[in-house]
């Protein structure tokens, strides 16, 4: 039988495509379970490392004008310690370390996804393509980001509020002949329940279903989505320019590490009033006299008639701190390639990224 050399060219085209399909198809199913582990690792590191800036952080955004009790993040911790031992500084972070693997995984395989298909026949993607893999990211990351950060800032701002309710109060001078009485300090301390993040889940379940758990999902995806199209772009060109020459596209940990830090502590800053309005609104206990808000349009109106424009930037600093270092090491565990070592896929090399 004769096959005219079209023919030929084409079967043999399409035979090509069809194995590079699979081999394609093969190599995703295994880079899954890596990207998982990846994922996993990076945030478990992470967030242990920078916890309690991330408390710090927390509670300075929720305190109010006129009834401060810290000073700055310092002065925080020093308290945090003080009135709650050690692992004060730690409140939510069972929660965090919880949640942390899925999040991690799929906001950074859903950017790997994306990016792959934006790239067109392997070319470079452009910056628009590269903002919006970074956009479905965020989007992706939400439905693990919203309970999580729900739950944790319950538990991280408790200690706050019993701080703020202990406070001491002066009781009034007496006049006593022609001598004053010197102040004295009241300290009388209520006996308060420390909540517990099974303890706030069955009570948000038992009155708002499901729903509850996702209070504040405008503001955390006003918060995300943008985080993920300044990070992800910059983080790429910033790696990028570690490239040891043309032929080789390898990158060392190091500058992938710092790669991440500037490009996690710049996007941290950039969606800091967007952090301040979630925070609020998904703070469920209030302390005296502090504000509700019924919306993400209402709590910018109320912050910026009572607090003024200050209040987005607060804990901007703390959100930097914690940030560059969390994905500074999520960059690097993730591009190492842990998990293909720990399957057994690729070796470990810790000098090549």
């Amino acid at each position: 039988m004769y096959l005219s050399p079209v023919f030929a060219v084409g079967s043999l085209f399409e035979l090509r495509s069809f194995v590079t399909c699979f081999e394609t198809l093969r190599l995703a199913s295994q880079s899954l379970p890596a990207k998982l582990i990846n994922g996993g690792i990076a945030g478990i590191v992470g967030v242990t490392c920078v916890f309690p800036i991330d408390l710090a952080k927390t509670r300075l955004q929720n305190q109010r004008s006129g009834q401060q009790i810290y000073r700055n993040m310092m002065d925080c911790l020093v308290k945090t310690v003080r009135s709650e031992g050690y692992f004060g500084m730690y409140r939510g972070a069972a929660v965090n370390l919880t949640l942390v693997t899925p999040e991690k995984a799929i906001k950074l395989a859903a950017n790997d996804f994306l990016r792959h298909r934006l790239c067109n026949d392997g070319g470079k993607l452009t910056v628009l393509k590269e903002m919006l893999a970074g956009c479905g990211a965020g989007m992706c990351q939400v439905v693990i980001t919203t309970p999580m950060e729900m739950l944790k800032i319950q538990l991280q701002d408790a200690g706050r509020l019993a701080q703020q309710r202990v406070r001491p109060s002066l009781v009034p001078c007496l006049q006593i002949g022609n001598t004053l009485a010197v102040p004295s300090r009241s300290y009388s301390a209520p006996s308060l329940i420390r909540p517990s993040a099974m303890l706030i889940t069955r009570e948000l379940l038992a009155t708002q279903g499901v729903t509850g758990l996702y209070r504040g999902l405008g503001a955390t995806l006003m918060r995300d989505i943008p985080f993920s199209v300044v990070y992800f772009p910059l983080f790429a060109h910033l790696n990028q320019l570690g490239q040891r020459s043309l032929g080789d596209t390898t990158v060392p940990f190091y500058w992938s590490f710092m790669a991440g830090c500037a490009a996690g502590s710049t996007a941290a800053v950039a969606v800091s009033p967007c952090d301040v309005i979630k925070t609020r609104l998904q703070s469920l206990s209030k302390g005296a006299n502090e504000e509700t808000y019924n919306g993400v349009v209402d709590c910018i109106s109320k912050i910026l008639r009572k607090e003024g424009y200050g209040t987005f930037l607060k804990g901007a600093g703390c959100r930097a701190l914690v940030i560059a270092p969390l994905f500074g090491i999520a960059q690097v565990v993730y591009l190492i390639g842990v998990g293909e070592f720990v399957l057994g896929y690729t070796p470990f090399n810790l000098y090549s990224a």
